[in-house]
């Protein structure tokens, strides 16, 4: 197949990348050429805009197209309208953000999406109103690739290249030990190692498989305690974990997924607990965990450590927090 994907040149992107030159594809990539590239050569780089300069896919065509990077229906509207009739086929990268009740367990793909708020902007992306976008930008595709669309709903992307941290901190604290604060640990989590998203996309491609799947791990049930441990044995260190309640959390205004990465409270944790039914009987596999907490680590040890950290708790407000929880005797 020849592959056009939107984006490319950063984590996901750059990770289906590798999987279609794995698969023997040929690749495209579209993008604005901000984001600093090492893709390999044999790709070939289409450089402009979604947003006003689309002229550079003009007159192509491609086998499929692989959308990792639509954000509002705005931009995602023009970029499929301008491949209707370039594409036989539309892959595009949605969120379990989606959902309008992100409270309850087992959601399947049948569950009600999100709406934006009747004062919300439509071309402006918040924390408030991502899965609303998200949910909008779905149906922006279907409406030009009618019965040609893939929509796969990831809950937390995680692995080498991931640039939000939200994964990345956990095997760097605790490989960092002493007093580590978490939060509850009988908590569900769900993630998926970006390259085993992207090797499953392209496979679902091949297959030429229509339609919306959840897109989420592992294959049984994990337990953020159960991470935690897992990490600590596959760095090799001892961490003493010291567990605090959500009530306590919130209260101390840690806000959750971004100063605790892969904490919820409970009338959001359905988002870590969703059902994976569809996207198993469709051949979503995964890897071992310990390699991808072992390869986050390598990767994240090597950049530079003048990086921004995007996400988790600095160490000075960790012992901070540890101090007002121990004061609780």
């Amino acid at each position: 197949m020849h592959v056009l994907v939107l984006g490319g040149t950063i984590f996901l992107g750059r990770h289906v990348v590798d999987a279609a030159l794995r698969r023997g594809h040929r690749v495209s990539i579209f993008h604005r050429g901000r984001s600093p590239s090492d893709v390999p050569p044999e790709v070939e780089t289409l450089l402009g805009d979604r947003d006003d300069d689309l002229a550079p896919l003009a007159g192509r065509h491609f086998d499929a197209v692989i959308d990792t990077c639509g954000y509002t229906p705005a931009r995602v509207t023009r970029s499929a309208r301008a491949l209707s009739d370039a594409a036989e086929a539309y892959v595009f990268v949605s969120s379990l953000s989606v959902l309008a009740d992100p409270g309850p367990a087992g959601q399947d793909e049948s569950a009600p999406l999100a709406e934006l708020p009747a004062d919300a902007s439509p071309d402006v992306v918040t924390g408030e109103t991502y899965g609303a976008l998200k949910a909008l930008c779905e149906k922006a595709v279907r409406e030009h690739f009618p019965g040609r669309v893939l929509v796969l709903r990831p809950g937390l992307i995680v692995g080498p290249r991931d640039p939000s941290d939200r994964f990345t901190y956990w095997p760097r604290r605790v490989a960092q030990a002493g007093d580590l604060l978490v939060p509850p640990l009988s908590q569900a989590v769900q993630f998926l190692d970006a390259r085993d998203l992207a090797d499953w996309m392209l496979r679902l491609l091949e297959a030429r498989l229509s339609g919306t799947l959840n897109a989420a791990g592992p294959r049984r049930r994990l337990t953020l305690g159960e991470l935690l441990a897992r990490c600590a044995e596959v760095l090799g260190v001892a961490p003493h974990l010291v567990e605090c309640d959500d009530g306590f959390l919130l209260e101390h205004a840690v806000r959750p997924f971004v100063d605790l990465p892969l904490w919820l409270p409970p009338d959001a944790a359905g988002l870590l607990d969703v059902s994976l039914v569809e996207a198993l009987a469709c051949g979503l596999a995964f890897r071992d965990l310990g390699e991808t907490i072992a390869d986050t680590y390598a990767w994240d040890a090597s950049r530079p450590r003048e990086s921004e950290v995007r996400a988790g708790l600095t160490l000075e407000r960790e012992r901070e927090l540890l101090a007002a929880w121990a004061s609780r005797g």
